[in-house]
């Protein structure tokens, strides 16, 4: 196995929204920072692809909410050095039954946190969007204004070119197969199945839907990540409404708490259709992945017509979107120290449920604080710790 001879302060593994602010993050710090990527840079494998995600500030965790509106800020100022847009700003709706235990703690939290909101019952709703909403008589709705769309590649690919500008080396098609901690000078070496090899005094792991695989080969430990396919559905406005849901007229990002869990993003990516799909997925393993579209359930087709007036074409979507989700137990994230033989010169970040890609921009500082300094300052990370499965190993699973 060839060394390539360039030593570095840090090596980052996986090129996806995690990995490439990470690497920016710890760049902009002044270190020597390799950015490693098993396939194609901005490729459409993995969870960081696509057109849409929401950011949101809407949360049943507080600890959520607080990393959103520093995530917010970091979005901006990474636009503010890149020179373009990667972020859309639009108020968040969420829609439900009053007593759904997780609509609650969404209030709950944002009035403990002095986050602005608005609840609204149904007649409030249908004015506030202009009858572009239409709820059940006995739901309600909630308005923050926090919140918005981001563009996945194209927010993958600012980061990875701000990170080059700050000396980052971005290498892809570089699979890492094996780390190992450099008993001679300490640090860790990165060796991937092209025969090269690599040192970093430090090193952290974003893989996705890989995590599980690539910690179980590198440490043999069995984390409880599952990947799970998912499916993103495109649906056509009808004729003459097209302006109604767009990001321009203020339509906003939205989220239907229940069974099932609905929620959308506002017409931008693709004019004419709007993007609403189901929270969730099958079991998958993200190498045999069968890109086969998830089954469309006839609770959706009658969710969208009962909630859009018949302002959009229920009747199928005009073509799908497969992606991954990383889930955890509890649906929370896993930021820490791998440990072990590794210690603290291993990070790992992942199991991101589905939630994570708005969080970019922050977990790539809590990262770069971890790797660093041993520590991430100012965010309570409790909840993100490897050890909370081995204390409870349904991990402590959410209602």
């Amino acid at each position: 196995m060839e060394y390539s001879g360039e030593k570095f302060d840090v090596i980052v593994i996986g090129a996806g929204i995690m990995g490439s602010c990470s690497a920016y993050q710890i760049a902009k710090r002044g270190k020597k920072v390799l950015l490693l990527e098993q396939f194609d840079f901005l490729h459409q494998r993995g969870s960081s692809h696509g057109e849409s995600r929401t950011i949101r500030v809407a949360y049943p965790e507080y600890y959520y909410s607080t990393m959103v509106i520093e995530s917010a800020r970091l979005w901006e100022e990474a636009e503010s050095e890149i020179g373009y847009r990667v972020y859309f700003k639009t108020p968040h709706f969420i829609m439900g039954l009053p007593d759904d235990k997780k609509f609650q703690s969404v209030i709950t939290n944002c009035q403990s946190n002095s986050i602005p909101h608005c609840i609204l019952d149904h007649l409030q709703v249908s004015e506030r969007f202009s009858g572009r909403f239409k709820l059940p008589e006995n739901w309600i709705g909630m308005v923050t204004e926090i919140g918005g769309v981001i563009k996945p590649t194209k927010a993958v690919s600012m980061f990875q070119t701000l990170a080059i500008q700050k000396g980052a080396v971005l290498r892809d098609n570089m699979e890492v197969e094996e780390i190992k901690s450099c008993d001679q000078s300490g640090g860790i070496w990165v060796c991937t199945s092209n025969g090269e090899k690599f040192w970093g005094r430090k090193c952290v792991v974003t893989v996705g839907a890989w995590m599980k695989k690539f910690v179980k080969t590198v440490s043999d430990q069995e984390l409880p990540i599952q990947p799970l396919q998912t499916t993103l559905w495109h649906w056509r406005i009808k004729d003459g409404f097209e302006k109604e849901f767009s990001v321009d007229s203020g339509f906003p990002t939205f989220s239907s708490y229940g069974e099932p869990h609905i929620y959308g993003t506002p017409s931008l990516e693709y004019p004419g259709l709007i993007k609403i799909a189901v929270d969730g997925g099958n079991p998958c393993d993200p190498d045999k992945r069968t890109w086969v579209s998830t089954l469309l359930e006839s609770s959706v087709t009658q969710w969208i017509e009962g909630r859009f007036s018949g302002r959009i074409d229920s009747t199928q979507p005009v073509f799908t979107q497969s992606c991954m989700y990383s889930m955890t137990p509890d649906s929370d994230y896993v930021i820490d120290f791998l440990g072990g033989e590794f210690g603290k010169d291993v990070v790992i970040a992942g199991g991101f449920s589905g939630h994570g890609f708005k969080m970019g921009p922050e977990v790539g500082r809590i990262v770069a604080d971890l790797v660093l300094n041993g520590d991430a300052m100012g965010v309570e990370l409790r909840h993100f710790k490897l050890r909370r499965f081995e204390e409870n190993p349904k991990g402590n699973m959410k209602e």
